[in-house]
């Protein structure tokens, strides 16, 4: 991954993880709405994390446990972002990073993949993608433009003004949203490399939202469109499906998606078969 959470430490890589996990329980319940304003208030979060030192050394402070950081978040955020925002930053301050900056950057993954799960509730997930990356040619391409998004010079406004003259209302609204908290989120970064980190997060969440499905035969178009439903149902997204014919696959089907495998293959049952009858 080209992004500064390749750099991430033991700890904090999986502390990630975890974080990952809260904030697609906290999705399940939103809708595209919803997940646009959690990603809202977890970039504003971000933005007072990159403002005070202190304030990041204390959230990820290992010797102070989880009730006092919980409530530092709370006095800080309270009433500032939505109950939903707040536990999830809640339970990512009781987890264990490798240091303070790491925290910012797991909560910026989490705000992007956010506003990428709108984007797949409202079926313009692809259409993120696509835009993003046509985004990124625009920029290599636009010398002026490059700099102008890289100069401390222009204000967050000034660049937010910038793009949205480029663009207009060409894009799809989360392409929109994702852009003006782009611009506006350099954190140290250049904007290529902001670019970057954007794009991995939102390719992150598709992973979280397709499912990918070993049969032997082909699925018909009812199977199919009853596997999306329970699997939609069952994590609280719109899933897609990647389908894969495997004449190795004796039976059954096996089906990955986000952390999970869910085998139900004759070999799969042949081998727990096998390994229970030699214990």
């Amino acid at each position: 991954m080209t992004t500064a959470l390749a750099a991430l430490g033991g700890a904090s890589r999986q502390s990630l993880a975890a974080a990952r996990a809260s904030l697609d329980n906290q999705l399940k319940s939103l809708s595209s709405g919803d997940s646009s304003a959690l990603a809202k208030d977890l970039f504003a979060v971000v933005a007072a994390l990159d403002s005070s030192t202190p304030l990041r050394r204390a959230i990820t402070d290992g010797s102070r446990d989880a009730a006092a950081k919980a409530k530092l978040v709370s006095d800080l955020f309270g009433k500032s972002i939505s109950a939903a925002a707040l536990k999830l930053v809640s339970e990512l301050s009781a987890l264990r990073w490798s240091s303070p900056s790491n925290f910012g950057d797991v909560v910026e993954q989490l705000a992007v993949e956010a506003e990428a799960s709108a984007a797949n509730q409202a079926n313009e997930l692809d259409r993120l993608e696509e835009e993003l990356f046509a985004f990124s040619r625009v920029v290599v391409s636009d010398v002026e433009l490059r700099q102008a998004l890289n100069s401390t010079k222009y204000s967050v406004e000034g660049k937010r003004e910038l793009v949205a003259k480029i663009f207009g209302n060409k894009i799809a609204a989360s392409t929109a949203r994702i852009l003006e908290h782009l611009v506006g989120g350099l954190r140290g970064r250049n904007i290529e490399g902001t670019i970057a980190f954007y794009a991995a997060a939102t390719a992150a969440r598709r992973d979280r939202v397709i499912a990918h499905v070993r049969t032997a035969v082909a699925l018909t178009d009812v199977q199919k469109e009853k596997l999306v439903t329970t699997l939609s149902k069952k994590i609280g997204q719109p899933v897609r499906l990647n389908v894969e014919i495997d004449p190795t696959v004796l039976g059954g089907v096996s089906i990955r998606f986000a952390d999970e495998l869910i085998d139900a293959t004759i070999v799969n049952r042949l081998a727990d078969a096998g390994r229970a009858l030699a214990v």
